[in-house]
């Protein structure tokens, strides 16, 4: 199941979540560590590296930019040469805020002439103070829109002049990213002066910005911190490729599945972002002790368990300042809906310049569930629904921004036991693409509540092409009945088992525990593409024969019922609604004429090659 080309997906009501996952790679350091590999003298291998949106950006960003990148499959390799070797480049960034103020920054000290642009959403967004910053030192940058914002080019800067430090102001109150591109950029003024870079007003995100001097320390680079946030790179310092580096989980993609433990009981275990974390959102773990979940650590993986909703328990309001952490505050917030009292969220004012107004978006969003919100200038304030029958069913729009997706799909668990529909669900591949295969590995409720649809009908009517098309555009899972015989008669046969009454109970036993999959025209077994060995001839006549063994039918019952599975099923096949799934809500018989059928199945025929 994925989230690509959907308009929506309807998650049901979920009782309990318990199961162990891993998040993928930290978009944070992953974008950070690009962009220094680039920078860096040398090879860089970078393993665990997050693949979504936002890094496909920056390493687009870095190909225009002339640096060779080659990927490796479960790595990629970043040559760095200290520079970029292109002078002149278009970089799109999307709306990836991270890349564009990382990227301005380092190229207002590149000596070329570069134009960066991004979706509508990210010309909204400010970028003034950093340009500020930069043209103070002698960077040359134009808007070629609204001042402030982007678009903008940047040309070959002016030539420093005077002695001394080299010294740098940004206000980071809207964000810490300013500061972050700064620091990733200092070492290109460095050559003959010390850079200092000073800080006007409250820093917000602290922890990013450690994360981003971290990462400068793995490339070579000291940064040294003075008292009231200044802070300098010394003259001559420069990158140097660290040979190999592993991406750790990323921490605000497993706030919403370690919240699924909190609500749905546990215990989860995620992998990837445990005690040795280095990023600020790994402190999310502090705030689900505080609403009353039980919580274990490794220094690689989090588990959280608690009561859970479904067996009364409420969470603990609270009362909380989430300047360092506003990315998990999202959660935060939809986890307000399950508190026994109001919730305030304070300093979380850079949500006004994300990927949409998120303070305006979240309070929206919150009300449409049955919430009281109060939304001031920098804060929330959250009064969960009073009880199961002031809660609403709802549509909520997500605004194109992957972290309201994720996080009011928790608002299935609700008590009321409605559902909850998630608008462009396919906005989490930014960050997150597998969010909802995650997830749903996860989320348990009664088989009965999992909506089925059977699609029947007789041979070459088009019902495996209708049924894997609506499992697709629906987001659910997909089970084509009439192939599970033939996988079981070549896993038999893989297996060594003769096809006869004497090994009846070992091939059913092996049917039973299938691993078998289906994505629309394909069939894999045990995560082997078996689309074409089971289509022929010979593995027809096999599926004959282990169909009439009465222990087989019995496991492929149980297999089939063991598809069903959040968010939904549709099951393509002789009996489905009949037989198998006798309660599904939508029956679908579909027939065609002798003719129009047996076209289809000529087409199908000459297509595999007879």
């Amino acid at each position: 199941m994925t989230s690509t080309g959907r308009l929506f997906i309807d998650l049901h009501p979920t009782m309990a979540a318990h199961g162990t996952v891993r998040v993928p790679g930290s978009k944070s350091i992953s974008i950070r560590v690009l962009l220094l590999a680039a920078l860096a003298d040398g090879e860089t291998t970078i393993a665990g590296l997050l693949r979504s949106d936002d890094t496909t950006v920056m390493i687009d960003a870095l190909q225009a930019l002339g640096v060779a990148i080659r990927d490796a499959g479960d790595t990629l390799v970043v040559n760095g040469t200290g520079a970029f070797p292109n002078r002149a480049a278009e970089v799109f960034v999307g709306n990836s805020g991270l890349s564009i103020r990382t990227l301005t920054a380092v190229l207002a000290f590149a000596g070329g002439t570069f134009r960066l642009s991004g979706v509508p959403r990210m010309h909204e967004r400010p970028i003034g103070d950093l340009v500020d910053a930069l043209t103070s030192v002698g960077a040359r940058i134009s808007y070629d829109g609204k001042a402030g914002f982007p678009p903008l080019t940047i040309s070959p800067m002016e030539a420093a002049t005077g002695s001394g430090p080299r010294l740098l102001r940004v206000d980071a109150s809207a964000s810490s990213q300013f500061l972050t591109g700064l620091l990733q950029a200092a070492p290109m003024l460095a050559s003959d002066a010390d850079v200092v870079v000073g800080v006007d007003g409250d820093l917000i995100s602290r922890p990013y910005v450690d994360l981003t001097i971290a990462s400068m320390r793995r490339f070579g680079v000291v940064v040294r911190e003075q008292p009231v946030n200044r802070f300098t790179v010394d003259r001559g310092a420069r990158f140097v490729a660290p040979g190999r580096i592993v991406v750790e989980g990323d921490a605000s993609s497993a706030s919403y599945l370690l919240a699924a433990g909190l609500l749905g009981g546990g215990p989860v275990r995620v992998e990837g972002v445990g005690r040795a974390s280095v990023q600020g959102d790994a402190r999310f773990v502090d705030v689900l002790i505080a609403m009353g979940a039980q919580v274990t650590q490794t220094d690689d993986a989090t588990e959280v368990r608690s009561p859970g909703i479904a067996c009364g328990f409420r969470l603990r309001a609270i009362d909380a300042d989430f300047n360092d952490i506003p990315d998990a505050a999202m959660t935060v917030a939809v986890l307000a809906l399950f508190a026994n009292g109001p919730t305030m969220l304070r300093n979380i004012g850079s949500w006004r310049v994300k990927e949409t107004d998120r303070l305006a978006a979240m309070a929206t969003e919150l009300r449409k569930l049955g919430a009281g919100v109060e939304e001031g200038a920098d804060f929330l304030r959250i009064t969960p629904p009073a009880s199961p029958s002031h809660w609403k069913a709802a549509s909520i729009h997500t605004y194109d921004d992957h972290r309201m997706a994720m996080c009011f799909a928790l608002a299935a668990f609700n008590p009321a036991g409605l559902p909850v529909r998630i608008e462009d669900p396919q906005c989490v591949s930014k960050t997150f693409p597998d969010y909802f295969e995650a997830l749903f590995s996860l989320a348990h409720t009664f088989p009965a509540s999992i909506p089925v649809i059977c699609v029947d009908g007789p041979s070459a009517s088009g019902k495996g092409t209708l049924a894997a098309a609506l499992a697709q555009r629906l987001g659910y899972r997909y089970m084509d009945s009439g192939a599970l015989y033939r996988v079981t008669a070549l896993a038999a046969v893989r297996a060594g088992l003769a096809l006869d009454a004497a090994h009846e109970v070992a091939i059913a036993a092996l049917a039973q525990r299938l691993p078998v999959r289906f994505a629309g025209d394909k069939v894999w077994l045990d995560g082997a593409d078996a689309t074409d060995a089971i289509r022929t001839e010979q593995a027809g006549m096999h599926a004959s024969t282990v169909s009439a063994m009465p222990a087989v039918r019995t496991a492929l019952v149980a297999l089939q019922h063991s598809f069903r599975t959040l968010p939904g099923l549709v099951a393509d096949g002789r009996d489905m609604g009949t037989v198998i799934f006798p309660d599904a809500p939508l029956k679908v018989y579909l027939t065609a004429t002798a003719g129009h059928r047996a076209e289809r199945r000529y087409k199908q025929l000459i297509s595999k090659g007879f």
